[in-house]
């Protein structure tokens, strides 16, 4: 799988890209992630990549011929076109099942992060991108959301959680729909509050009901539009 992460801010990535399972991944070769400065497209010799908006109004807009550029000799970086992604309060909204959507579709993402006021409309119009928003609120800008995707897009390629199968009984997931069960580990008692009894008894089959059933009471008391989510989807 294979990220390309248009930026004003490159300097944002590189400790996000250094942690954990992702570092592990690219190390691996599971995952490629490269992070373009948008400012090296431009013609202007301040780098300057944004102006103020026909009409009036506050703050300034990221100028189209720079991005437009950007886009497209990014893309021509590999055979594979990929799906370009605007990360932008307007678009549809982020979810486990746009991921599993997204990543059986494509295996290379182009992310367009805006700042300040946002793009150029011509942008959208000529580039035509998948728009998306990771939730109903104002971010400074699309870093920090391009950094929810590839989260969320990387932990489904095979391999880079070691149990492939893992990521389909998460909250939310294809194989799921519902919240997760309560996971305890030691110590068996704290604080006069103890682990379950039936998951210290060895019967997988009890583990598996009891699991099922807390999974149900989960979703039930916090996410009761999820049940009504899977009743329509039932056969």
């Amino acid at each position: 799988m294979r990220f390309d992460i248009l930026t004003l801010f490159p300097e944002m990535f590189p400790g996000y890209l250094s942690q954990s399972i992702l570092s592990k991944s690219i190390n691996r070769g599971l995952v490629d992630i490269q992070v373009h400065d948008l400012r090296d497209w431009t013609t202007d010799r301040h780098q300057k990549m944004d102006d103020r908006p026909f009409g009036g109004g506050p703050g300034m807009i990221l100028m189209v011929e720079p991005v437009v550029r950007c886009v497209r000799e990014v893309r021509a970086m590999s055979e594979d076109s990929g799906q370009l992604i605007l990360l932008t309060p307007q678009g549809q909204t982020w979810n486990q099942q746009s991921v599993e959507g997204l990543v059986e579709a494509q295996k290379r993402y182009i992310l367009l992060c805006g700042r300040y006021e946002g793009f150029d409309q011509r942008v959208i119009d000529i580039l035509e991108p998948l728009e998306i928003s990771v939730g109903d609120f104002i971010l400074n800008g699309g870093e920090v959301a391009a950094m929810v995707l590839v989260d969320s897009l990387v932990r489904m390629v095979p391999g880079v959680l070691g149990d492939d199968m893992s990521n389909w009984d998460d909250s939310f997931s294809r194989g799921n729909r519902l919240l997760e069960y309560p996971q305890y580990t030691r110590p068996r008692e704290f604080e006069g509050r103890a682990v379950p009894p039936v998951l210290l008894g060895g019967n997988h089959q009890e583990i598996e009901r009891w699991r099922q059933q807390k999974s149900l009471e989960n979703t039930r008391s916090r996410r009761s539009d999820l049940l009504a989510d899977r009743k329509s989807m039932d056969p």
